[in-house]
Order: structure tokens, then C-alpha cells, then sequence
């Protein structure tokens, strides 16, 4: 039992004696003992995961009281349900791998002890966030991947730009956190309490339920899951408050991995997914998830397909997935969400670490148009970029296709009008994906060499301490999705119980049920508890740990819609390919001349949909004129002028009239003394005689 904590702290632990013993030890104690944590929380995460997930045993770990105020107690306990600890086991390998990674990546960074700590520190911040065990244990690991990830894109503070980067990530990030913070107060009020389990018991109790808001009468469940999923925006990079992201690359390249593959931007799909028993009680909410995935999904695409910078490709990529993973969420395909970000972790992980091998082979240059011609100098890399590439184009057989193509499944199988929405923007994505995922590759390795012969001359390999670690995310990105798709293709098995039963019953009646799915109903056999498999039955990773109604089982309709819909992904994702093959190998000269002939629509993508410039316009600069008149006019016109700074320059006035006086005349002094000692007598007479 005292084993399971380290899957938690032991990357606090080690966060502790680096940054406090880092300095005395040196960089090397740091390593080892950053390394040899996260390291540990990963084995104890895998071992969680035979029992908790495998052996459906979810385990609670009591830490300590935290908040006791009158009748309001919140206590600090780690939930390791299956939802948690699948969780666990995709940050903390991540972590692992980005841990050994950073090893031979910072090799020649002068504070390599604070690197590492600051990355077991993110790591045990996202770990109290997937364990919490109700909203405020939550708020504190989600403020924690905040504060760490504002030191690790600033890490290097010496750049004006990382510094900028850091600033923004915060401060964009805080207004998601006050949706957060404001739906946190509102689940205190509409539930009476903070515990997880609590709120989702009496979740359907409070269907129906109105909540007063600013003077309206709202629904009270749908303003509650609007208001988380406003934090949910902000951490996940979703359309709005994503500007933050692109911009975070200024950080070391292992930090782009921990935080833009598995970690923090995921940390909204987690939130949504794990209130999936109270979302599933607000269907506007849901709507509403589902159009900014879809959105998100295609706008991110459009701006990855038209930058230069490696690690800007693969974070505009990242925002796109992410786009997937909460479009399947707003159709309630939660499983299908999480199946893609598990899957999403490895090999978005691996083309961010391999995008850094290229740029230490290539001398810390990140300009895709500056590289070229260098398969050959770094074989290893370019074979697992390739992997990386094909996984996240959903190319069959590779882990993207498994998880890709059954949120566009569901999203269709969902039968509403966003979810096909979200289907065709989803199609739309999915070619834009293939085709930018091969522009980076032929522009990064193929081709004549672009950049100078100095540069050229010092291509190498990176050293095996940041290959295996690409080795390990390689595997994971060909394999985990075959291998992990019984158990997360589908609804919770205890759900897929009644929704069997009320399928067999009302397969007659559904008038739009096509005769596969009625034949599919007339045959399946209702299983018990213990017939149940985690490997092979759908969707019975979770447990009860995620609720789907029987109306709303878009991952049981899946499997169900007609072949084109199933193929179509597949089919756009090869035609990327070969358009992206077509315009930079065999006919290079249509970029250019399709950028002169679309330039509007060229520079609409190139600059970011102008959302920086917008912003820029419509909230920077008039937040910067209101602060500037309320500091001038203000601050130092009325409250310094009349406070502090005006009382101090009438006292210097007086002092300088008074200064006058003292001149060195004796005439002076003595018309001063009578001139006092007349006004003297005049007081003395009027106070005793003349007011009598």
C-alpha cells in the first residue's frame, strides 16, 4: 500500500532534494534522483494499472484533513480509480521518457539542476490533478502545472522571448482559471459540497435544477459545466484562449513534450471527462464542447500547414488533436477522448523529442525552410519522425488510426447535427494533418541541403541517453493502439449493460435503426461482472469512473456506421501524403504559386487567423491605456498628488517661505518678535475678555 504513494510523490520527492541539495551535489546527483523518481511513479503507475484497471479494484489513499472550517471538511485523498490511473500511467511514462531525455538534451545548459527539478515538480503538480478526489485538491494541481509550466517556458530567462512566452502562457491561463474557480463556487452551491463522488450521486437529482445568475434564471447543471469547461479552454488551448500555446515553444525542447503531449494541455479533457455524470445531465453544455473541438480542430490545422518553425508544426498539431479529443467529448464519447489522448501522448511526444534531436543535429536551428538533405546523417531520428508522422496522420496499423477514427466514428454514430458537424471538420483536419506532417518531413530531411556548410558539417546522431527514450514513445505510438482498443472502444461495461438490455427491447420499435444494428441487438448476450474482460469487452477500462446515458452512446453506434464513414479518414489521410509528396518533391514550385494566387486566404492561415492582432487591439492596448491613465491620472494625480506627495510638497513650501525669514538681520528677528508677541496679546484678549 505505501508502494501506490510513490506513483505520486515520488517526483515531489525528488523535485525536494534537487532543488535543495542540487547546488551542494551537483548536476549529476539531479539527474539521477529526478530520473530515478519519476521513474518509480511510472513502474508503481503500470503496476496501478494491472490492478486498478485490469483487476477492476479502484483504491482510495487517505493523505491527510486538509480544510476543516465549521460543518465544511475537505480532506486530501488520492483517487486512484481506473480514469486516474490510466492517467497516471501516460504522465508519468511521458515524464520518464523526457526525463532521461533531458539528460543528454541540457547536457551543455549551465543550471541543469533546476531544469530537472522544475520538471518533477510539473510532473507531481499534473499527478495531485488526475488523483484529486474533489475540486479543490483539483484547483490545487491544477494551479501547480500552471506555476511549473510558467518556470519552464521562461526557463530561459536570459531570452527576452521566453520571458514574454512564460507571461503569457500565465496570464492567458488565468482567465481560463477564473471559469474555473467561478464553477467550483457554483458546484459548492448547487451541491453543497466539493467531493467528487458526492456531486456525481446527486447529479441527476439536479436535472432539472435553476441556478440564479447576474439576475437570470439559468439552467443550473449547464452553467456549472460551462463554467468548468472555461478552464478546460484555457489549460487545453482550445480556440480563444489558445494563443498561448505557439508562443510556449520558447521553452526547452523537452518541456514542449511534458507539457503539449500528455500533460498539462490534456488536463481539460481530463476535467470534462471525469464530470462526464454531470455533463451528461447538460446537453447544451455538451453542444457547446463539441462545436469548439470541431473548430479548434480545423482552425489549428489551417495555421500548422502554412509555418516554418519545427516545433510550431507540431504544437499548432497538438492544438488540432486536442480539438478531436473534445469534439468526442461534446458527443459523449468520452472513452473515445481518452483513447486518443493516450495514444496522442506517445506519438506527440515522439515528434516533439525527435523535432529537438534534429535541432541539436542541426545546431539549434528550428527553420524547416534552413534544413534539408539530412536523412542520411541522422537515420534513427528521421525513421522515427516518420513513425511519429504516420501515427498522427491515422495511417492504419499505427496507434493514431485506432483512436482518430473512432472519434469521427462516434461523432457520426452520435446521429445530431454537431456531431456530423464535428465529423466533416474532423475529415477536413484530418487532410491538413497528413499534409503538414509530410511538408515538415520532406522540408526537415529531404532535399538539398539549405542550410550553411558549417552547420551541415556537425549533423550528427543524437547519443543513445536521448534514442532510447525515442525508442521506448516509438513503440507506444505503433502499438498502444491496437493493443488498448477493446477496452476503451466503448461505454462503461455497466452501462453497456442496460443499454444492451433496453437495446433488445426497443430494436423493433427504432424505426432509423438500420438491420445491422437490430441484428447486433438481437444477438448480443448480456454479460455479468464477472464476465467481463478489460482487454477485450468495450469501454470496460473505466469502470464506473465515466457515465454515459443510454440516448447519448455515440462509441456503441460507432461500430455501427456505413463503411464510408469509417474509410473516409483513412482515404484523406493518404491524399495529404501525396499532395504534400506532389508540391515540395515532384512539382516544388505550387507552394509558391499557390501562396500568389490564395495570398489573402495564405496570409489569413500564416498569421494565426490575426487572433494576436485582434487581441492586441481589442484588450491589450486598451488595458495598457486604461492602466497608464489610471496610474497617471490616478494613482499620481489625485491619490499621490493629494496623499503623501502633496502633503510633503506643502511642507517643503512652508519651509522654503520660511527659510526666507531666516536671513541674518537682527531688524528681522525683532519685528518677528513683536509682530508675535502683538498677535499673542490680541488671542490672550479676545479668548478672556472679548468673547465674555
Amino acid at each position: 500500500m505505501m508502494l501506490d504513494y510513490m506513483a505520486v510523490f515520488a517526483p515531489l520527492i525528488a523535485f525536494l532534494l534537487a532543488g535543495l541539495l542540487g547546488k551542494k551535489l551537483g548536476d549529476g546527483f539531479s539527474q539521477i534522483v529526478t530520473c530515478a523518481g519519476v521513474l518509480l511513479a511510472a513502474f508503481v503507475s503500470v503496476k496501478l494499472f494491472f490492478s486498478v484497471v485490469l483487476g477492476m479494484s479502484p483504491i482510495t489513499l487517505p493523505v491527510m484533513n486538509w480544510i476543516s472550517s465549521g460543518d465544511f471538511n475537505v480532506s486530501w485523498t488520492l483517487r486512484m480509480d481506473q480514469l486516474a490511473v490510466v492517467m497516471m500511467c501516460v504522465v508519468n511514462i511521458v515524464s520518464a521518457c523526457v526525463h532521461i531525455y533531458s539528460v543528454g538534451y541540457m547536457y551543455h545548459d549551465e543550471a541543469k539542476s533546476r531544469f530537472m527539478a522544475y520538471l518533477s515538480l510539473f510532473t507531481f503538480a499534473m499527478l495531485m490533478l488526475v488523483t484529486s478526489d474533489n475540486l479543490l485538491q483539483l484547483f490545487f494541481g491544477w494551479e501547480g502545472v500552471g506555476l511549473a509550466s510558467y518556470l519552464l517556458i521562461g526557463f530561459w530567462y536570459h531570452k527576452p522571448s521566453a520571458g514574454a512566452a512564460s507571461m503569457k502562457a500565465f496570464i492567458v491561463n488565468r482567465v481560463g482559471d477564473l471559469g474555473l474557480t467561478l464553477g467550483i463556487m457554483a458546484a459548492f452551491v448547487i451541491f453543497g459540497t466539493v467531493q467528487f463522488q458526492a456531486i456525481f450521486d446527486a447529479a441527476a437529482t439536479k436535472a432539472d435544477a435553476n441556478f440564479s445568475f447576474f439576475g437570470y434564471e439559468v439552467h443550473a447543471l449547464t452553467l456549472l459545466c460551462l463554467l468548468l469547461f472555461v478552464g478546460a479552454v484555457g489549460k487545453s488551448a482550445q480556440l480563444g484562449l489558445h494563443t498561448w500555446l505557439p508562443d510556449a515553444m520558447e521553452g526547452p525542447t523537452p518541456v514542449s513534450a511534458l507539457i503539449h503531449a500528455a500533460t498539462m494541455v490534456t488536463a481539460g479533457v481530463f476535467l470534462v471527462a471525469r464530470f462526464s455524470p454531470v455533463f451528461e445531465y447538460a446537453p447544451d453544455a455538451l453542444m457547446v464542447v463539441c462545436v469548439f473541438g470541431a473548430v479548434t480542430a480545423f482552425v489549428a490545422a489551417t495555421i500548422g500547414m502554412t509555418q516554418f518553425d519545427i516545433k510550431r508544426i507540431i504544437a499548432y498539431s497538438t492544438m488540432s488533436q486536442l480539438g478531436y479529443m473534445f469534439f468526442a467529448l461534446g458527443v459523449s464519447a468520452y472513452s473515445a477522448a481518452m483513447f486518443h489522448l493516450v495514444t496522442h501522448a506517445f506519438f506527440k511526444a515522439l515528434l516533439f523529442l525527435g523535432a529537438g534531436s534534429v535541432i541539436h543535429a542541426m545546431s539549434d536551428e528550428q527553420d524547416i525552410r534552413k534544413m534539408g538533405g539530412i536523412w542520411k546523417l541522422i537515420p534513427l531520428t528521421y525513421l522515427m519522425m516518420w513513425v511519429g508522422s504516420l501515427a498522427l496522420a491515422g495511417i492504419p496499423l499505427f496507434a493514431g488510426y485506432y483512436s482518430k477514427d473512432l472519434i469521427l466514428e462516434s461523432a457520426w454514430g452520435s446521429g445530431t447535427a454537431v456531431g456530423h458537424f464535428a465529423y466533416w471538420m474532423g475529415i477536413a483536419a484530418a487532410i491538413m494533418t497528413a499534409f503538414y506532417s509530410w511538408r515538415l518531413i520532406i522540408l526537415t530531411f529531404h532535399g538539398k541541403p539549405r542550410a550553411d556548410h558549417h552547420t551541415m558539417d556537425h549533423v550528427h546522431e543524437s547519443p543513445p541517453v536521448m534514442l532510447v527514450p525515442l525508442i521506448v514513445l516509438t513503440i507506444g505510438a505503433i502499438f498502444s493502439g491496437a493493443l488498448l482498443y477493446g477496452g476503451f472502444a466503448g461505454v462503461p461495461h455497466e452501462e453497456k449493460l442496460h443499454a444492451v438490455s433496453a437495446e433488445k427491447e426497443m430494436a423493433e420499435e427504432v424505426i432509423s435503426a438500420t438491420e445491422d444494428q437490430m441484428e447486433h441487438a438481437a444477438h448480443t448476450e448480456v454479460k455479468t461482472d464477472e464476465d467481463v474482460d478489460p482487454l477485450t469487452d468495450k469501454g470496460a477500462f473505466f469502470g464506473e469512473t465515466i457515465f454515459v446515458r443510454a440516448e447519448h452512446d455515440a462509441v456503441a453506434m460507432a461500430h455501427s456506421v456505413p463503411s464510408w464513414v469509417k474509410n473516409l479518414p483513412t482515404i484523406m489521410g493518404v491524399a495529404g501524403i501525396a499532395l504534400a509528396f506532389l508540391a515540395y518533391s515532384l512539382m516544388p514550385s505550387i507552394p509558391a504559386r499557390t501562396v500568389k494566387i490564395f495570398k489573402p486566404l495564405h496570409q489569413l492561415f500564416f498569421r494565426k487567423w490575426y487572433f494576436d492582432e485582434i487581441y492586441d487591439v481589442l484588450l491589450v492596448k486598451p488595458t495598457q491605456a486604461l492602466g497608464r491613465a489610471l496610474w497617471v491620472g490616478g494613482d499620481k494625480a489625485i491619490i499621490d498628488g493629494l496623499g503623501p506627495d502633496g502633503i510633503s510638497k506643502l511642507a517643503r513650501v512652508i519651509g522654503l517661505g520660511f527659510s526666507k525669514i531666516q536671513n541674518g538681520f537682527v531688524y528681522n528677528y525683532a519685528f518677528i518678535m513683536i509682530f508675535g508677541l502683538i498677535a499673542l496679546l490680541t488671542w490672550v484678549f479676545y479668548t478672556t475678555i472679548g468673547f465674555q
